[in-house]
Parts: structure tokens; sequence; C-alpha cells
């Protein structure tokens, strides 16, 4: 590929030149995911105050809403590896034709997912299991924050585009309002007016007494405002992604190349998410209290995998720009960077939240009963935490190139081969409690990450990607 021989020397190996072409990618991210989990922490909490009924009611459609949006995110990935190719390549018309194609998408994929949430949220908690009690909070959370699905998507798909010319400022500072939006109005629409003591004096704070719809209602509004948002940053955009008219009829070329990266990567997020899903319904049959403790206790782990996460994201553009440059060398050695960093960054959390489960879990609730089988599991899914951090920076490497086929076949087989298989077998079949359901979670994250490493190992994610006259051609 015309490298010398030095730079051949350092084919796959740890490049430590490379971090200062890393850390300004993936800082964004990783403050972005940072704020979002203590967003998601402030939510789960606020609610969490109210019962254990809430909170396992928010909880139980919570992985069919990360369903729904993985949609986007599958779509987003088709889009940004076509695009950062393009760019790398310096072909910078195909990359707004193919700008004006994730428009087109956007549109009709958050009107068609978002009514298809909505129609779902009627029978949804009854197929998952729910209890009687907690059914009809879970129906109105889940049909208020399918409402705006629209600007969801554009949140999405827009803030894919604006990453794949390796801006990932402004969908972060996006984000960021959004998550403030959403904190305050959690502040006034889940709770009722009270009266508060502040510096010695009673002060009455206002509030709607919404509970869970509260909750709901205030997401609905900060996807509203963060989608119109992404919106206006991209049309100002003036890296090469900003839509023109002319663009906007649909190209079955490019939109056949996207969507040919785009589809396993949904196949894969749907496998997981409906997996989740069945996972989710054999933990509600342990109980409500089982449930809220599985779905705080996966709320609190999130804030240790917030550097992977980064990492994912800058891999997914470096790769994906690197591999428009035609720079093989350079693409071994960025992602063999990436991978060491990541998985080292996460061991390091993982060992935080070995030592603190039960401070966790306290943030969310104070049900002694559920704070106690949330503990075990978080420490028991701490040991986990590298190996998820090799699946994240992977996975990232892999969608920049647009090699997604064989990640869905790996998901597809670890999911359900291993851990629905074997909590089916642990709850329906020995009577086992939580702690099992997550040693199985446990067991599909490792074969996960294993079978993936294999993957780059063995090379074949590359095949036929430098040999190509374009570098977005099929």
């Amino acid at each position: 590929m015309g490298a010398n021989t030095a730079s051949l020397n350092k084919r796959g190996k740890f490049d430590k030149s490379l971090i200062a072409v890393i850390m300004p990618l993936a800082w964004p991210t990783i403050l972005e995911q940072a704020l979002q989990t203590i967003v998601q922490f402030i939510d789960s909490a606020m609610v969490g105050r109210i019962s254990a009924n809430a909170s396992a009611a928010v909880g139980l459609t919570q992985t069919v809403t990360w369903l729904l949006s993985g949609l986007f995110f599958a779509a987003g990935v088709g889009f940004l590896a076509v695009i950062s190719r393009a760019i790398g390549a310096d072909d910078r018309d195909y990359a707004q034709r193919t700008a004006g194609q994730a428009v087109v998408v956007a549109v009709i994929m958050g009107l068609v997912i978002g009514a298809a949430g909505m129609a779902l949220s009627f029978v949804l908690p009854t197929w998952l299991g729910g209890a009687e009690e907690i059914r009809r909070d879970a129906t109105i959370y889940f049909f208020i924050i399918n409402v705006p699905m629209v600007f969801r998507s554009a949140i999405i798909l827009f803030g894919a585009l604006l990453r794949a010319t390796g801006d990932m400022r402004h969908p972060m500072l996006v984000n960021a309002m959004m998550n403030a939006i959403n904190v305050v109005l959690n502040f006034f629409l889940i709770y009722s007016t009270r009266s508060v003591s502040l510096f010695g004096f009673d002060v009455t704070i206002p509030g709607a007494g919404m509970g869970v719809a509260g909750a709901a209602t205030a997401t609905a509004i900060s996807y509203v405002i963060g989608g119109i948002a992404m919106t206006g940053l991209l049309i100002k955009s003036d890296r090469g992604v900003a839509p023109k008219k002319k663009y906007l009829k649909p190209d079955k070329a490019i939109l056949k190349r996207c969507f040919s990266i785009a589809l396993p990567n949904a196949a894969e997020r749907t496998v997981v998410c409906l997996g989740s899903t069945v996972f989710t319904a054999l933990v509600a049959s342990l109980g409500t209290i089982s449930l809220a403790a599985h779905s705080i206790a996966i709320t609190a782990e999130s804030a240790f995998y917030v550097p992977g996460y980064g990492f994912q994201a800058a891999a997914t553009t470096l790769s994906g720009l690197t591999a428009g440059e035609g720079d093989e060398d350079k693409l071994d050695r960025m992602s063999e960077t990436l991978m060491r960093i990541t998985v080292f960054c996460m061991f390091i959390t993982g060992l935080l939240l070995f030592i603190f489960p039960q401070a966790m879990m306290s943030l969310f609730t104070r049900d002694p009963q559920v704070i106690a089988q949330g503990t075990v599991v978080l420490r028991i899914v701490s040991v986990s935490e590298p190996f998820f951090a090799l699946t994240l920076s992977l996975e990232g490497v892999f969608n920049g190139v647009g090699d997604t086929k064989m990640p869905f076949i790996i998901s597809l087989c670890s999911m359900w081969g291993v851990r629905i298989l074997f909590t089916f077998l642990c709850v329906k079949v020995f009577g086992m409690g939580l702690a099992s359901v997550w040693m199985c979670m446990i067991a599909d994250v490792i074969t996960r990450a294993l079978c993936m490493f294999a993957r780059y190992r063995s090379g074949l994610w590359k095949k036929g990607l430098f040999t190509k006259n374009h570098p977005v051609a099929e």
C-alpha cells in the first residue's frame, strides 16, 4: 500500500502517536455518554423515589425502547460508514448525496417506528409478563416517549452524519442540552407541589404530580427540542453533509450501499434487543422486586462503560476515514491502539464497580431488598467489563469499514444460544434467582467478545477493502 518499512513494523501494534488523533474524537462522545448516564441516573432515582412499582414499570419496556432506537442507530451506521469513507477519499459530492438520502430515511423511519411504538404500548406490558399493578404505568410511559419518535430519528441519524465528518462536539452539545431539559422537566412534572426548606426558609416548589407519566413527558419534550437543534446544526454544517434539495430524491445506488451495511447491523441490534426483551420477561417472572433490582442495576452499570462507547464512536469514524484514505497499515495500528485503550479504561471502571456496588444501588432506591439483590449482581457483572470493552471497540472498527454481517451472526448465536437458553434453564427449569440470570448474561458477553476478537485476528473484516478503485463503490 506504499507504506514504508518503519510503518509496516508497527502493523497491528499499539501506536502512541495515534492517541493524539483518537482522543479529540473520543472525549466529546465520552462526555456526552457521561451526561446521558447522569441524567438516566437522575431519572431513575426520581422514579425510584415514587415506588419499586414505578421503577419496574419504567424498566419493563426499556429493552423494547432500545430495540426501536437501535433501528435508527443501525441506519446511522450505514450512512456514517459510507460518508466517512467518501470524505476520507475527498469525494465531497458523494458524501453530500448520501447525506440527502439520510434525511429522507430519517423522516420515514421516525414516522413509521413512532406509530408502531404507540400501537404496541397497549399490549406490550402484558406480552412482557409485567405484573398487573405496573401495566398501566408501563403503557403510559411507553406511549408518550414514542409520540415524538421522528425527532428522535433526527437526533440519531443527523448526529451520525456530523460524526462521519469528525464533528463530535456539536452532537455532544445537543445531547447535553437535551439532558438538562429532561432533568429540569422531571423535577416539575414527576412530583406534586411541595414545600422544601432552603437556607432556613420554606419554599413552595410547583409540580404537576404526574409520576411515571411526568418522566415520560419530560423525555418526549427533550426529544422534540433535541431533534430541532440537531436538524439546525446539520443544515448549517460546512463539512460537506448539509442537505441540498436536489439530493432529497431517492437514489437507489446509494441507498443500496448504505442499507447493505445498515441492515445486518439492524438485524444484530434486533437480535440483541429481542433477546434482552425475552431476558427481561424471564426476570419479570421472578417478581417485582427482582425486576426492579434488575432494571436499576442495569442503569447503575451503564455509568461504568461510558468510556467504551466514547472510544467505539471514535473507532467507527476513524476506521471509516482511514479506509477511505486507502491506508491499511494505519487502520491496523489504529484498531489495535483503540482496542487496548478501551479495554484498559473499562478494566478500571469494572474494578470501581466491584468495590462500590451497594453505593450505586442506593442512589436509585431505598428498598433494602432491591438494594441487596442489585449489589450482588453488580459485583458479579463487574468482572465482564473488559470483555465488553473488547466487543465495543471492535464493533466500532467493523462498523466503520462496513463489516456488519459477521457481528450479526456472532450476536445471534451468543444472545440466543448462551444468554437466553441458559437463563431459561436457570429460571424455568432449576428455579434459580436473579444472580444466576446475570451469570448467564456475563457468559454471553464473554462469548461475544472472544468471537469478535477471533474475527479481528483473522483479518477477514478487511477482505476486499483496499482493492476497489473507488472507496465507496460496491
